[in-house]
């Protein structure tokens, strides 16, 4: 009888270990299957702000507060621009001193905690970037899909979306230059943004779904006075516009795709956005398996290897060796496997989704000389 007892109480512990580790493999899964838009990602590291001057804002020094070129700073209900890093200004062995720009809206006080955001710009392209622009509605299968329309003279026009952590603010980082290039700019909200459809399941799919709603809104523009349309996605928007260049029914009027950070391998990431909330490594490949299991998604189905397979349309992609989100070199196999269609600039010290922040120039020169034979 105590043998048999034993070995229940046994057994019992072995479930009771397995519902947790299940468990633990599904909250640690959330880091990316849950991922707010507009919020920061697990990656990016809270800084604290030590004061503010005339022009310039005294940060916590840290590898990120060090990053070269242009970012939002938000924090407790504010948003600031911040510049680069100001040369010769009185930081200490703590603290960096940064340009700063503009605060859009709030204050920013000595204590607060903010954290850098590619979204330079809040507001609308009207507000923001004093563009004229209309807010329109497009058709998605789940129902209506907010979206900004910045016309232009030209008959090819892109199509913006944004990807983790960001939203359809991202878009305004490259307004002002495709406004200046008389560009049409389309920049969508797609399911589970502010004000557009919840997904069924209320979870983060890394594109394999969500790239309908980019599908909904080439439509939109064919329908509209679009001849062609390049897409130009961000992080997992990236993974949307490869998504609907191979498969979207209207994929003949797609001329070119512009990719920045872009998530080539969910697994890859969904690993680093746990690890980044302090995952234990044993969990991690829980947490994908909990992935699969809420959202069917496909082991690497998402890899450079299909990615690279369904490409027939010439890209630009921007990406850098210090993205801990989705890596380079991913970018790079892609770049090899296609060298006919896949043109690589790499960026260095630019966080994911950031490439533009880290070096708008020399960004929007390259996009410049990518968009010109498909105008």
């Amino acid at each position: 009888m105590r043998t048999v007892r034993a070995t229940a109480a046994a057994v019992t512990a072995v479930i009771g270990v397995g519902a947790a580790a299940v468990a633990a493999g599904r909250l640690a899964s959330d880091a990316a299957l849950k991922a707010p838009p507009g919020r920061p990602l697990p990656t990016e590291p809270r800084l604290t702000v030590h004061g503010t001057a005339a022009g310039q804002i005294s940060l916590t020094r840290d590898l990120a507060a060090l990053r070269p070129g242009r970012y939002g700073l938000s924090g407790n209900g504010a948003h600031a621009i911040v510049g680069p890093v100001l040369a010769g200004a009185s930081d200490t062995a703590d603290t960096v001193v940064r340009r700063l720009e503009s605060v859009t809206h709030g204050t920013l006080k000595p204590g607060d905690k903010a954290w850098l955001t590619p979204n330079v710009h809040v507001g609308n392209p009207s507000s923001a970037l004093g563009l004229e622009h209309a807010d329109i509605d497009i058709p998605g299968e789940l129902g209506a899909l907010p979206a900004w329309f910045v016309p232009g003279a030209r008959d090819t026009w892109v199509i913006a979306v944004h990807g983790l952590g960001t939203t359809r603010e991202l878009a305004m980082n490259v307004m002002e230059f495709l406004h200046r290039s008389h560009v049409p700019v389309l920049a969508l909200a797609y399911r589970g943004d502010l004000g557009a459809p919840r997904p069924p399941d209320g979870l983060n799919h890394f594109g394999e779904t969500e790239w309908r709603d980019l599908d909904a809104a080439i439509r939109y523009a064919v329908r509209y006075g679009a001849r062609q349309v390049v897409l130009h996605g961000w992080s997992t928007g990236a993974t949307m516009a490869l998504r609907a260049a191979a498969h979207s029914g209207l994929r003949d009027r797609v001329s070119g795709l512009v990719l920045d950070s872009p998530v080539l391998s969910w697994e890859t990431t969904l690993r680093a956005l746990a690890a980044a909330r302090r995952t234990p490594g044993a969990l991690l490949p829980l947490a994908v398996r909990a992935a699969q299991g809420r959202t069917g998604l496909y082991g690497e189905r998402a890899g450079n290897t299909d990615s690279s397979a369904g490409l027939r349309i010439p890209a630009l992609v921007f990406h850098g060796p210090g993205d801990t989100v989705a890596p380079w070199q991913l970018s790079r196999r892609l770049a090899d496997a296609r060298p006919d269609l896949v043109a690589l600039r790499t960026v260095g010290n630019a966080p994911h989704g950031a490439m533009w922040n880290a070096d708008p120039q020399g960004y929007e020169e390259a996009l410049r000389r990518f968009l010109t034979p498909l105008m």
